[in-house]
């Protein structure tokens, strides 16, 4: 029978798995999905403020009125919107550059857009919300990153409520019930909080598909825009509550 000498200079120490090495590799993965996901807040923050404070000059300016009426009102509101969708259908085809360049424009023409509501609510009304928005947005996010839930079979059932709005919005256009828009209010209210649970969640779990990869940085930037339209919806609806009109 082989001594304790022997056995020890035929194993392969190198190859045997160590504690430290787990614990190690484990703190590695939890600093880079931390620096990953600071990033993509760092963006949504910067384009959120970036829109606040295009919105607050442009009111005190005057030209509000100029977004408010007339051709400009719908070149300045669908903008953004072709924005977003070139970014969501274009992100394989265009650069990190680009994207953040996009990105960056988008919340510029937002300002625009969003400088409108200056002429309906009172700026005291319009802080309050947006920072009650901001507490709701940073418990519903804390919560899609720390919940073991799966939040994946919600997603469907959010996008589903997103265009069952926006085909409600329309037709009460035509309708223009008052109980109808408090209804969509309410809704829209529930469901970007759900989403903006939901879409961190879902950024969190990208991380390991994208790390390490040349693809992460735009990742970064196309997460930033999901959390910025949650966090402006939210808030936009949440403002139909709480923001006092100026008439």
């Amino acid at each position: 029978m082989a001594d304790w000498n022997d056995t020890k200079q035929r194993t392969n120490w190198s190859s045997v798995p160590r504690a430290g090495d787990a614990v190690a590799r484990r703190e590695t993965y939890d600093a880079g999905l931390r620096s990953y996901m600071l990033s993509i807040y760092n963006y949504m923050a910067s384009g959120v403020l970036l829109t606040g404070i295009v919105a607050l000059l442009t009111a005190q300016s005057g030209l509000a009125v100029t977004f408010a009426t007339g051709p400009l009102m719908w070149l300045v509101a669908l903008s953004p919107l072709a924005i977003v969708f070139a970014m969501s259908f274009g992100m394989n085809k265009f650069s990190k550059t680009a994207l953040q360049a996009m990105y960056w424009g988008f919340a510029f023409l937002m300002g625009l857009s969003l400088s409108t509501i200056f002429l309906v609510y009172t700026g005291a009304s319009i802080a309050a919300t947006f920072f009650a928005t901001a507490g709701a947005f940073a418990g519903l996010s804390l919560f899609g990153y720390t919940t073991k839930k799966d939040l994946s079979a919600f997603g469907t059932f959010l996008i589903m409520g997103v265009v069952g709005l926006i085909i409600a919005s329309i037709v009460n256009m035509f309708m223009q019930s008052t109980g109808l828009a408090l209804a969509i209010s309410f809704l829209g209210v529930l469901i970007f909080a759900g989403l903006t649970a939901y879409d961190t969640q879902k950024l969190k779990r990208i991380y390991d598909q994208v790390r390490g990869t040349e693809f992460m940085g735009k990742v970064v930037i196309m997460g930033a825009l999901n959390l910025y339209l949650d966090f402006i919806n939210m808030f936009l609806f949440l403002l139909r509550f709480m923001g006092n009109s100026r008439g």
